[in-house]
């Protein structure tokens, strides 16, 4: 295959490394030999770069990070100033997407042409980077300090019809882009021929009034959590670079602070967590060329605060949905809310009144199980008691018509009890959706023992198109997350019995990175919620030890957020919450009733607690197969638990902290009060013990496992 394609004296110049023509090695080297051919080619006068396939270009090759092709030439920046510094015009023509370092092989061209739906964005911020081939310093010559300060630091991705006005695009078009770009470069070669060079983006002027006033003001708003990146700061100074250094010296002060933060501990948490997200979609035992089902109508059972929820979630991906409740009151209530969640979104501008309006219609309601017929996939969201769930699928499975897929919300029930009530189990699956469902990212997709395949293909293909990051969970009580959780939480509770007050532990563990600490989740949830769990899980094993204290805190009527009161209080008109007198007596005095001398506890030991917490059940869930890999538990706790992205998650911090280490500080736990068995508790996984004594790493583990 030649290097470029030449039509009427210009050089078309396609990137073709499926699926999305990331800038890897080998692309980096024919761009840069197929660059050179064009400008040595006496019957080129101008060159184009575009996309094959779906995509201009999604970016740098985030893989090639701690490996020799990383570093090897040619490089981004040097590459990209060469496509700026050619004597003949160099147009890109961009379609479908142009992120990262796709954008910015875009600004060093001499002239833009996209397609208005085109994806444009710089969002390296969010993996702990800053755009570093010159994004920081050509983009604000482009569009001005003011949009790329909001574009980089905020690493969002808008349309380029959005832009259409911001000086980033010479064209924005819904044609032909090639075409477009063709008449563009042809233009551009007429105008150097008149002895005038290509328009440099290095050398436009980067100003702005006040400049340095509008970047401190933006550096006073950034809100970095405690130990995360500081790339957003690092994007502020190279910004700050473009306005008052030369191109070149704005140039070096960006590779200096990119070579920083790819050298950081954050950087290297929020790539595993990136690489972790990619690979939870693969399913190692799925066989090759299995098809997903087509589903093109979804109906859900229940109208509660989930059912809705995941009514909005398939209407927001224009999936007709069909919402059933036992009565007609009921299902009003569920409709009246779907109304007001796009009605409040309209007011927030999040949504146009037109697809605000267009998306309700895609939502209906019944009190019978007659439209049930026709639904593709039907997704069950009632209350979690094993029997409510019989009844539901039973009757569903006599009127789902054969071949659609019936789905659980289940939390924590068993997967293979639910589908032995029917007689397909093979198109039953677990869909547990997270609170608020339109909201949170992530999608346990629980396979049960004869869950078939493409029945789980399907359910992988479709959070990708609603928008979800989907991890498959084999069959326990709460699978990967709430299984995991209820250790931490029960280590929550603990601490308040020897020493420690809510207020205390939830700052702790904010401090160190979690979005929210046990106590006001559980204040958010419904702490009579967590009383029905607790109850439940003693009754099915009564050797579980939780401190008396939760129960207490629910016999008060301090149910959380709800009610204004729970283990914090909450004054009217406010959502922060308050450390209680009568929440700090009523813990005082449970010490003293099992027999215990409060004692100060440390901020290291709270963190310590919870997350090891975490930590061993994580093994276990890995050595019992119910996760694949050690990855998809750290997606589970990093898209759906608040656990700190730039940690990687709870496996990757324990075998960063040193598995090793994680065994010993086990064992020294293991001595707390008799009452709490926590020699049982905290007994090391048998895996999380082999892999400390034999140094092998939990990617080396899965490899072997796979094999």
């Amino acid at each position: 295959m030649s290097l470029y394609q030449v039509n009427d004296g210009v050089a078309i110049i396609t990137l073709d490394r499926p699926p999305l023509n990331t800038q890897g090695l080998p692309l980096r080297r024919y761009l840069d030999d197929a660059l050179r051919a064009s400008l040595n080619d006496l019957n080129v006068s101008a060159i184009i770069i575009t996309g094959a396939g779906r995509c201009f270009s999604g970016g740098g090759d985030i893989t090639e990070f701690n490996l020799p092709a990383g570093t090897q030439e040619p490089q981004a920046p040097a590459l990209f100033e060469r496509i700026e510094a050619s004597s003949k015009p160099v147009v890109a023509a961009m379609h479908g997407m142009a992120l990262g370092g796709g954008l910015e092989l875009a600004l060093a061209c001499h002239a833009r042409v996209a397609h208005a739906a085109t994806q444009v964005g710089l969002p390296e911020v969010h993996l702990g980077l800053l755009p570093g081939a010159g994004g920081t310093q050509r983009l604000p010559r482009l569009v001005g300090v003011e949009k790329a300060v909001n574009m980089i630091v905020k690493g969002d991705v808008h349309s380029a019809a959005s832009l259409s006005d911001s000086g980033l695009f010479d064209q924005v078009t819904e044609g032909d882009v090639l075409g477009e770009a063709m008449t563009l470069a042809r233009k551009l070669v007429a105008e150097v021929s008149e002895n005038k060079s290509p328009r440099r983006t290095s050398s436009l002027p980067c100003t702005m009034d006040n400049a340095q006033a509008f970047i401190a003001f933006a550096r006073s708003t950034l809100k970095t959590p405690v130990g995360a990146s500081t790339a957003a700061q690092a994007c502020l100074d190279c910004i700050e670079a473009a306005v008052c250094l030369s191109f070149a010296q704005g140039m070096a002060c960006e590779s200096e602070k990119f070579r920083n933060l790819a050298t950081s501990s954050q950087f290297a948490g929020l790539r595993h967590a990136f690489l972790a997200q990619r690979a939870a979609a693969n399913v190692l035992d799925l066989p090759d060329g299995t098809t997903a089902r087509k589903l093109k109508r979804v109906a859900v059972i229940g109208g509660g605060t989930m059912g809705s929820g995941i009514a909005i979630t398939f209407a927001n991906a224009q999936l007709p949905v069909l919402l059933i409740e036992r009565e007609q009151a009921a299902l009003d209530r569920a409709l009246k809310t779907i109304r007001e969640h796009y009605e409040q979104s309209v007011q927030r501008g999040k949504l146009s009144s037109a697809t605000a309006t267009a998306r309700i219609a895609l939502i209906s309601g019944e009190t019978n199980y007659a439209g049930v017929a026709e639904a593709d996939l039907v997704i069950e969201a009632v209350f979690e008691d094993l029997e409510v769930k019989r009844e539901v699928f039973q009757r569903l499975d006599a009127v789902a018509k054969p071949g659609a897929i019936l789905a659980s919300n289940t939390s924590m029930l068993d997967l293979d009890s639910i589908a032995a009530f029917t007689s397909r189990p093979q198109d039953v699956v677990g869909l547990h959706f997270f609170s608020p469902a339109p909201v949170m990212k992530l999608l346990e997709v629980v396979r049960g023992a004869q869950t078939a395949p493409d029945v789980l293909a399907s359910a992988l293909a479709l959070a990708k198109k609603i928008g979800k990051t989907a991890v498959v969970s084999g069959v326990c009580e709460g699978f990967i997350g709430n299984r995991m959780i209820e250790a931490y939480l029960m280590q929550a509770g603990l601490l308040l019995d020897e020493g420690a007050l809510p207020h205390q532990v939830d700052q702790a563990i904010e401090h160190w990175g979690m979005a929210m600490g046990p106590f006001r989740m559980s204040d958010m949830a419904g702490n009579d919620v967590g009383a029905k769990i607790r109850a439940a899980r003693i009754e099915r094993d009564p050797s579980r030890v939780y401190s008396g204290v939760s129960d207490v805190i629910n016999s008060m009527g301090r149910h959380g957020q709800k009610t204004g009161r729970g283990w914090y209080d909450y004054h009217p008109g406010e959502r922060k919450p308050a450390p209680s007198p009568e929440v700090q007596s009523a813990i005082i005095a449970h010490s003293a009733k099992v027999g215990l001398q409060r004692r100060e506890i440390g901020y290291e030991e709270i963190v310590d607690r919870l997350v090891l917490a975490l930590v061993n059940e994580g093994f276990k869930l890995l050595e019992e197969g119910i996760a694949q890999r050690a990855s998809d538990i750290d997606v589970v706790y990093t898209a759906g638990y608040g656990f700190p992205l730039w940690r990687g998650g709870p496996m990757r911090y324990a075998e960063q902290r040193g598995l090793s280490d994680v065994v010993a500080t086990l064992a020294r736990f293991s001595t707390g009060p008799t009452y709490q068995h926590a020699e049982i508790f905290w007994r090391p996984a048998p895996l999380l013990c082999r892999l400390a004594k034999s140094g092998e790493s939990l990617a080396q583990f899965n490899l072997k496992e796979t094999q």
